[in-house]
């Protein structure tokens, strides 16, 4: 964050100052956990779901805090060094707004069903060549993370990559109203927090807030091979460009191919190749092509970008483990990134057995048995060799898996993550490829971690016993 004073925060959030003497301080961190405060920090007591960090002012103090942003009805200790604000939230998102405000950067704005993240990184890695910017830290996507998002940008920076993520109607309109993009980039909608939304309707109207935020001086690209996001073309007062690979898209990718860890593909005369898993990476790659054409990057530059772009943890990153072949794509999933995982799975080519390991999808709602039999049958149509299913709805995969076709001897359903643990020590062998799927509360990495531990226990000498 660039130095403001410390009068000039109170200002921006119409805060009351109490017990403070030194408004002209200057102000270059924000501090929302009271355990990373430094001394010079403003602490922000931010109330989440499970803490309040009204709890902290007095640790945040003795650890330097110049001052603390508290909710006035919440504060019963020491008056000193704070500053009064009805709602530490809108405080946040005020001086945020009034923070963003003070730059020229341009502003990307980021949102879809699934390939947030992806996007998001891969317009960052792209757009680096050339410019200098910043992007969402994390899965700083919400409501806290966003206004975070934008602390980051200083006067050096020409741009800034900001992933929003919503699980209700008008929440993208407001994250929004704090970024104020100037691009919109929409990946892909389908099924997600469906118990939040309450429909696909209602999903499709609140990823459309974006392309309705951006001016008209700036402009939008849209995933058109989606039906559901190039509808929303139909909100955009600004310029739209539409990727993929139909040919009614502004650009258009031709020649895709997916093999084992590298995309390649050619838009134009221009050929690009991208390290990714997976050909459902082509819609991250293609908006990337666009925003940078559009700032003027020569294909040069951005090629170059994309053979550098390198995934986020936890996103289809490839892991040599052993004798295998790990695909670690366990941060999230919905019915639209499982579907992708396993048409990832059946493009691999030369592996010994291609395994799926695959949690729960969670929050469909009341559609969730219904889009697990789908999985399962997926699943069962893509020539997967060994599925092991673990969680409440692994009976309704798998089921679903054996009646289109796939042997039942393949099939893996485990209620618990030991017995998942005991099917893949029968079923491994040298040379099979693992992907790893679930979403973020089943906490798939487990299995991800299981398989170092049982590597790096192979490698281990053995000790002869007397």
């Amino acid at each position: 964050m660039q130095p403001v004073s410390l009068r000039e925060l109170i200002a921006a959030i119409h805060g009351q100052p109490v017990g403070i003497d030194a408004v002209d301080v200057p102000v270059d961190r924000i501090e929302t956990d009271s355990r990373d405060v430094r001394p010079g920090d403003v602490f922000w007591a931010l109330i989440g779901q499970n803490d309040d960090g009204h709890h902290y002012l007095q640790q945040a103090l003795r650890q330097g805090a110049v001052a603390c942003v508290v909710e006035a009805e919440r504060l019963t200790d020491d008056r000193q060094q704070m500053i009064l604000v009805e709602d530490t939230l809108l405080a946040l998102w005020d001086f945020a707004e009034w923070y963003r405000r003070q730059f020229d950067a341009l502003v990307i704005g980021v949102t879809g069903s699934v390939g947030k993240t992806t996007t998001r990184h891969m317009v960052h890695t792209v757009l680096g060549q050339q410019f200098v910017g910043v992007e969402s830290p994390r899965n700083f996507n919400n409501h806290f993370g966003v206004p975070l998002s934008l602390l980051q940008l200083g006067s050096e920076h020409e741009y800034a990559v900001i992933e929003l993520a919503a699980s209700q109607v008008g929440e993208i309109a407001d994250l929004a109203s704090i970024a104020h993009p100037e691009v919109g980039l929409i990946t892909a909608i389908g099924p997600a927090h469906l118990d939040e939304f309450g429909s696909l309707e209602q999903i499709v109207q609140t990823k459309g807030e974006l392309v309705a935020a951006i001016p008209g001086s700036g402009f939008a690209v849209l995933n058109g091979d989606d039906t559901l996001v190039r509808q929303l073309a139909a909100r955009a007062a600004c310029p739209v460009i539409f990727v993929g690979e139909q040919r009614d898209n502004d650009l258009v990718a031709q020649w895709v191919r997916s093999e084992n860890g590298q995309l390649r593909f050619q838009v134009d005369s221009t050929s690009f190749d991208v390290p990714v898993v997976g050909r459902h990476h082509l819609t991250s790659a293609m908006m990337a092509i666009a925003i940078g054409r559009q700032i003027d990057m020569s294909d040069a530059e951005i090629a170059a970008g994309l053979r550098s772009y390198r995934p986020v943890s936890g996103r289809s990153e490839l892991l040599h483990i052993g004798p295998w072949l790990v695909v670690d794509d366990t941060y999230n999933a919905n019915p639209l990134s499982m579907l992708a995982a396993c048409q990832t799975l059946q493009d691999w080519q030369g592996a010994n057995k291609r395994i799926l390991v695959t949690g729960d999808m969670l929050s469909l709602g009341n559609a969730s048995d219904e889009y697990h039999q789908q999985l399962g049958q997926f699943i069962a149509h893509t020539g997967i060799n060994q599925l092991v299913a673990v969680g409440s709805q692994a009976a309704l995969v798998a089921g679903s898996a054996k009646e289109h076709g796939m042997d039942a001897g393949c099939l893996g359903v485990c209620g618990d993550v030991e017995t998942a643990r005991m099917l893949l020590d029968c079923w491994l062998e040298p040379g099979d490829v693992i992907l790893v799927k679930g979403s973020r509360n089943m906490q798939m990495e487990q299995f991800v971690n299981y398989l170092k531990q049982r590597a790096a226990a192979a490698e281990q000498p053995q000790r002869r016993v007397a």
